[in-house]
Parts: C-alpha cells; sequence; structure tokens
C-alpha cells in the first residue's frame, strides 16, 4: 500500500511545530489579473491620486493644507519667526510621513526658495533656491520661518464654518478639508504634482490678472479669458514668446506648451554675457554643464569660460567670449542647443469633488466662484445664526429690563439656587436660555446706561439679520461680495509682472541653423541597410570592409559631413537625417543599422540612400510592370525637421530600381524575355506628387517583368538605335539572333 501523501493543509503531527500552521498556507489561488489590479493597485492609484499629488480648487495638495494650518494654529500670521524644525514636529500630527517630506513643503513655500510667485511664508536663513540644484537649504534646526501676510486670505473666516473640518489620523485633532481662499490661488502660483496613470502641471499667473479676470467673469461669462490674463507669469522671470493661438489653446483645453527663454546682457567692456533669468523648467548647474559638453564637443567655439557667479542679489551665470564673437549669434545657438530656451508643458488637472479633471481657464475660475459663494454662504449664515441667538438672549433681557425690581424679588425669595431660573422663566415668560442669560448679568450692569446699551444693540441685531438674510436671497449680492475681496486683494499684494511677453516672431532659434563641420567623408550603404561614415584619412589607412555574412556594398558616395540623407524603405517611406548625425566609423566595423538609428515600422527595411545639400536633381522609380515615375528630390524637401515622409513613392506597383539623378540621361531596361529598351528620362514627365504612379515605358507580356535597370554608357550595345524608340511604351528589341526565350536567372 502506498504511503498517504501530505497535504500543505495538513497539520503537522508534531506537537512543537503546530503553532507554525497556518490554514491555507502554501495553497496557490489562481485569479484574475484584472482582479488583482483592482483590490491592490486601485486602492493606492487612488491614495495619490486624491491625498498626495493632485491640488483642490483651493491650488492646495494635502501636504500644503496641513502644513500651513499647522502654522495658524500655532499663531505664526501675526507673530515673529520660530525654528522650522519646531514647525515641522507640530505638522507631523496631521501630516505622519516624516519630518523630511514636510520640511520640503514648506522650503518650497518659501520666499527664500523663490518657487513661488507670491510665497506663503516667509522664511529666514538659507531656503536653498528653486533655480539652483546644487544651493540646498539648511537643515530644519538652522533655519526660521512664519507665515507670510498673504497667507492670511487663506483663513479668512476659517472659523466661521466657511468650510468643512475632518478628524486627523489619529482622531484627536481637527483640520480643514479645503481653505476658503479669497482669490484663485490654483492659478496664481506653479503646482506640479505626478501621480499613479496622471499627473498635473499648472504654470503660475499675475495676481492681479488672475483677480482682474475673475470679475470680468463674473459680471459676464461669455468673456475672452486671454484679453485679460494675458499669459503666465514666473518667479523667476524670464521671456515668455506669446503666440496667442497657442495660449488660447491651453486657456479653452487646460493642455498645451509655451517657451520661456533666458534674460541675458552684453558687457562689452568686459567681452562677455551675463544671464539673469532662466526659464522655471531648468537650473543653472543643467545650463552650465550642457554648454560646457558643446564646449567640449566642438560644437560651440566661441566661449573661453562659463562660471556661476550667482550671489546674495540673485542669479548670475557669466559667460567670457572670445575675441570677435558676436554675442547675439552665440545666444541664437545656445537657446537652440541648451535649456536657456525650454517648454513649459501644461496640464490643468485638478480635483473637483474628489475627482480630477483637466480643466480649461475658464471652467476652473467657474468652479472656484462656485466654491467662493459657498464659502461666503457659510459664513452669513454662521453670522446669522449666531445673531439670531445673540437677539433671542438680548429679547429675554429687554423683559427683565422692563421691570427689574420684579427680578430682584423673584431672585431674593427664591431658596435654592437651582430654582432661579425656573422662576425666572415662569414670572417673565421667557425659555430657560434667555433666563441663564439674565440670571447671569452682574449686578453691577443693572444701570441704566447698560439697559439702554442693550436695547440698541436689539435694533443694530435686527438690521444685521435683515442684511444677512437679503445676501443669502440674493446670487448677485453674494458675487458683489466676491468682487469686493477680490479688488481689496488686488490692493493689497498686486506686483508687477516677472516675465516679460514677447512676440514668437523674436524666437531666436527659428533663423538659426546649426553649423556643421563640412569636412569630406565617404559614405557606404549595404544591402542589408548598414552605413558607414568613413573619414579619407581613416579610409587610407584602412582594409578590407568588415561585412555581415551575406551583406554586399551597394552605394559608395564622396560626400561631406554637412550632407542631409535620405533612405527610401521598402513600404514606400523616406528617413531624413544628416551626415553629421552619424560618428565617424571605421572598415573594420559593421557600421550604423539605419533602421534601428532612424525607428523603422516594423518589417521595414532599407532599399536606396541619397546624399543632397540643395535638393536638386530628380529620383526615378523603375517598377517591376515597366512603368516609370519620375520625381523631383525638391519634393522631398522641408522647412520643419521632419525624419519620416510618408508616401515616398507609388505603392501599389512592386518597386524594382531607384535612381538618383543630377540630369537627364539614358537608361537600359531588360525584360525578363531578353527584350532591351534604350531611353533617356528625359521622354518621363516630371511630377511634383511623390507617390504618382508615372508612365508606361516598357510594355510587359503576361508572366514577364523588368529584369534589370542600369545607366547606359554609350558604345556598350552594338547597333544601340535598334533598341531606341520614338514612342512609349514600347516592348523593346531582341538582340540578333536571339529568339527570346524567358531568361533563366534567380529573379
Amino acid at each position: 500500500m502506498a504511503p498517504r501523501k501530505k497535504t500543505l493543509q495538513e497539520k503537522p503531527k508534531n506537537k512543537n511545530k503546530a503553532n507554525a500552521y497556518i490554514a491555507g498556507a502554501g495553497t496557490v489561488v489562481e485569479q484574475e489579473i484584472t482582479s488583482t489590479l483592482k483590490t491592490n493597485f486601485m486602492p493606492y492609484a487612488m491614495s495619490v491620486i486624491v491625498s498626495r499629488a493632485i491640488p483642490e480648487i483651493d491650488g492646495f495638495k494635502p501636504s500644503h493644507r496641513k502644513l500651513l494650518y499647522t502654522m495658524y494654529s500655532m499663531g505664526l500670521l501675526n507673530s515673529g519667526t520660530i525654528k522650522s524644525a519646531n514647525i515641522v514636529g507640530r505638522t507631523m500630527q496631521l501630516n505622519p510621513h516624516g519630518d523630511a517630506a514636510i520640511y520640503d513643503t514648506m522650503v518650497r513655500l518659501s520666499e527664500g526658495n523663490g518657487a513661488l510667485l507670491h510665497p506663503f511664508v516667509r522664511s529666514k536663513g538659507s531656503f536653498g533656491k528653486a533655480y539652483s540644484r546644487d544651493m540646498q537649504c539648511a537643515a530644519a534646526r538652522y533655519t526660521e520661518a512664519k507665515l507670510a501676510p498673504i497667507s492670511a486670505e487663506l483663513f479668512a473666516d476659517i472659523d466661521k464654518d466657511t468650510v468643512d473640518f475632518v478628524d486627523n489620523y489619529d482622531a484627536t485633532m481637527k483640520e480643514p478639508v479645503l481653505f476658503p481662499v479669497t482669490f484663485p490661488t490654483i492659478l496664481v502660483n506653479t503646482n506640479l504634482g505626478i501621480a499613479a496613470g496622471m499627473a498635473s502641471s499648472i504654470c503660475s499667473f499675475n495676481l492681479k490678472e488672475v483677480c482682474e479676470t475673475t470679475i470680468e467673469y463674473i459680471k459676464d461669462n461669455d468673456i475672452n479669458v486671454a484679453d485679460t490674463l494675458l499669459a503666465p507669469d514666473f518667479s523667476i522671470g524670464g521671456e515668455l514668446l506669446y503666440n496667442r493661438e497657442e495660449i488660447e489653446k491651453i486657456y479653452e483645453t487646460g493642455r498645451g506648451s509655451f517657451k520661456v527663454r533666458a534674460v541675458y546682457n552684453y558687457d562689452k567692456a568686459n567681452n562677455c554675457i551675463d544671464i539673469t533669468e532662466i526659464p522655471p523648467t531648468t537650473t543653472s548647474e543643467q545650463i552650465i554643464e550642457r554648454v560646457i559638453e558643446l564646449a567640449k564637443a566642438k560644437k560651440v567655439t566661441e566661449i573661453n569660460d562659463i562660471r556661476d557667479e550667482t550671489d546674495l542679489d540673485g542669479l548670475k551665470i557669466t559667460i567670457d567670449l572670445k575675441r570677435g564673437t558676436d554675442p547675439e549669434n552665440l545666444m541664437k545657438k545656445l537657446f537652440k542647443m541648451t535649456t536657456l530656451q525650454d517648454s513649459f508643458s501644461c496640464n490643468f488637472n485638478i480635483l473637483i469633488a474628489g475627482s480630477p479633471r483637466v480643466m480649461g481657464v475658464k471652467e476652473i475660475i467657474s468652479e472656484w466662484v462656485a466654491f467662493r459663494e459657498e464659502c461666503i454662504r457659510r459664513r452669513v449664515f454662521y453670522k446669522l445664526s449666531k445673531a439670531k441667538d445673540k437677539l433671542h438672549l438680548l429679547k429675554g433681557m429687554e423683559k427683565i429690563l422692563l421691570d427689574i425690581d420684579k427680578a430682584i424679588k423673584i431672585v431674593r425669595e427664591t431658596a435654592e439656587e437651582k430654582e432661579v431660573v425656573p422662576n425666572l422663566m415662569i414670572g417673565f415668560g421667557i425659555d430657560e436660555v434667555q433666563a441663564e442669560y439674565v440670571a447671569e448679568i452682574k449686578l453691577r450692569h443693572l444701570n441704566r446706561e447698560y439697559i439702554l446699551k442693550r436695547l440698541e444693540d436689539i435694533e443694530t441685531l435686527q438690521k444685521e439679520i435683515e442684511e444677512y438674510e437679503d445676501i443669502l436671497s440674493s446670487k448677485n449680492k453674494v458675487k458683489r461680495i466676491i468682487i469686493s475681496e477680490l479688488n481689496e486683494v488686488i490692493k493689497k499684494y498686486a506686483i508687477d509682472r516677472k516675465t516679460k511677453i514677447i512676440s514668437a516672431k523674436e524666437n531666436l532659434t527659428d533663423d538659426y541653423i546649426e553649423p556643421v563641420d563640412d569636412s569630406p567623408v565617404t559614405l557606404f550603404f549595404t544591402k542589408d541597410g548598414y552605413f558607414k561614415k568613413i573619414t579619407p584619412q581613416s579610409l587610407r589607412m584602412s582594409g578590407e570592409q568588415k561585412l555581415k555574412e551575406g551583406d554586399g556594398i551597394t552605394q559608395i558616395i564622396e560626400s561631406s559631413n554637412d550632407k542631409d540623407l535620405l533612405f527610401f524603405t521598402n513600404s514606400a517611406q523616406v528617413y531624413k537625417s544628416r551626415v553629421s548625425d552619424f560618428a565617424d566609423g571605421k572598415a573594420s566595423l559593421l557600421g550604423d543599422f539605419v533602421a534601428g538609428k532612424l525607428g523603422y515600422d516594423e518589417g521595414e527595411s532599407s532599399v536606396y540612400m541619397v546624399e543632397t545639400k540643395d535638393y536638386s536633381g530628380f529620383m526615378l522609380f523603375v517598377f517591376d510592370n515597366g512603368r516609370i515615375a519620375k520625381v523631383p528630390l525638391s519634393s522631398y524637401a522641408t522647412k520643419t525637421n521632419r525624419k519620416k515622409l510618408i508616401s515616398a513613392y507609388c505603392g501599389k506597383f512592386t518597386l524594382h530600381t531607384i535612381l538618383f539623378l543630377k540630369d537627364d540621361c539614358d537608361i537600359l531596361m531588360v525584360s525578363t524575355n531578353n527584350r532591351k529598351l534604350l531611353l533617356n528620362t528625359g521622354s518621363v514627365p516630371l511630377k511634383t506628387t511623390r507617390d504618382n504612379s508615372g508612365i508606361a515605358v516598357m510594355t510587359q507580356k503576361k508572366g514577364q517583368r523588368v529584369f534589370d535597370v542600369s545607366i547606359y554608357e554609350s558604345g556598350t550595345l552594338e547597333d544601340e538605335h535598334r533598341y531606341r524608340t520614338k514612342n512609349l511604351p514600347a516592348a523593346g528589341s531582341l538582340k540578333p539572333g536571339s529568339r527570346g526565350e524567358q531568361t533563366k536567372l534567380d529573379i
């Protein structure tokens, strides 16, 4: 009898191992991948999206909000600075994710760091610089901070039930879900975040322009945002290349990009360029390192030295020039080859009611206005409730004050203290709350002056209640309050634009063409699509060309390093490149595989290479069925740096041969039935449409096709006039004595 197999679920007989048994341990359970993602990954992804990376309509992420609210609770809005470490420690009561993350958040919100157009934290000490990678902030125990004056706009009436509060992570404190911000902070400061499967990238705008645009929107929802919100504005400055269409597209869709470039001035006395403002997407170290790389590669030869001269006065990168250098031309080159000119990509992704939405500027303003209207209604309702409660107390007091002697008598004649309030309620017909309030009035307040002031308060409260009720019943009055608050914000905190707006037509990189070394080289192109560029010196010293087994060289061209290259493929496409894009090679190397370097489509291979500089000449495409298409090479020239052109030639027919010709010449066509046709390419009409089907040149009988095409050298054929024809198409002629048998070749 075979021994019974022990299963993974079976309990061990050894009592000492019984505690190690776990039910179901080792069991393999099959589960659909979609189910696993839903149960394991989706909760994490939603947490990152909702609770970490994407800002909400008040302009803040949870980490920002927890830090700023902690500082507000510590009284740092109207006090002096305190140690950052103290702030970080207190913030961990709301944000228990480590002190380093909290301090990094505070650094970015600070004036010293300079990342924000309107910082919310006033700093003391070294807080690093947003434009520098290496200038890091000092440790939290050395620096100090407090809230900046503009932070008062974040917490206005936060204690008047304007926003909801929730428990912190251990339910020992309350924290606000949102801030009742009095202006659209979401558009005023840059906000970047990467979540799971999505991201947010919101550029900053000038505070005055944002508030004025919001005011105009409240007055008329059909405004053109671009009329008042001119363009993004960054704390570091720079020059924004303004294109109205691109800006309006960003404003409408919430997606798009624009270019920002550095600001520089030329110091003629010292023959140097001083760069004082750079794009917000780069750092001074990144720029300097890139310039050094270009200088070492001899792509930039006009520079003697580059150094970082940033000091207490601000950013400064100095470039010492060689004698005779044109500073404007050098900056054109650097704008194109470095991040001194860079693009800012916009993705206005914001959480609205817990759901991420990509919105245009007008939609963002609309959501903020709706949010602010709700804050004001809640504030007014809170004040209305408080006023009604106070009026209720004073109404009870009014009844008592009409007969103070009676009230005193009731109190004096009441035997027990707990009976005072009930006796007052019975004696004057007031409720318990009113009676409790009256019972607590001090004896010193039972004078004529106090009584008259309280009666005046009743009239004032009644007017306030009417006003509050009018506001709650009128949407226009709520909007007028928002407009009034926005005008007050403009008056207090507006600053001039830091980023200068210039026309996109002034883009210096558009008319700059990077100079390329025009030294001579020899180009080799093989049947399998390998390319080599070899200098004359290397070619003289080299031996036999190394090739893959079965491969062979199909083209050898004497050229120069400044030429363009066109690689035609078997998929009727052409890929464009430059000779300078390929590194110098050697005969002992295979060379570059063009399909891999230029990113061919799957299954695509090279069939022909053309080198040119002025795009003169024409392409001749010969098809198996005897048709020929003639296309000027200029049809492949493009103004932009497009690397791939589709429909490079007609894809309807099977291609046999491609030829690049500078001028018209004679070509010899041979068919599989031994017929030959000699014609001049001038008889084929030139058509600028790249994928034209050409004309029928050599007629083919059923089962026959073009076998060979070559450029004809005069005198090669005897009686060459026999093979010419006056009319096309033609079948061609047989060699005298030939019977026109099918050519038996491996074709």
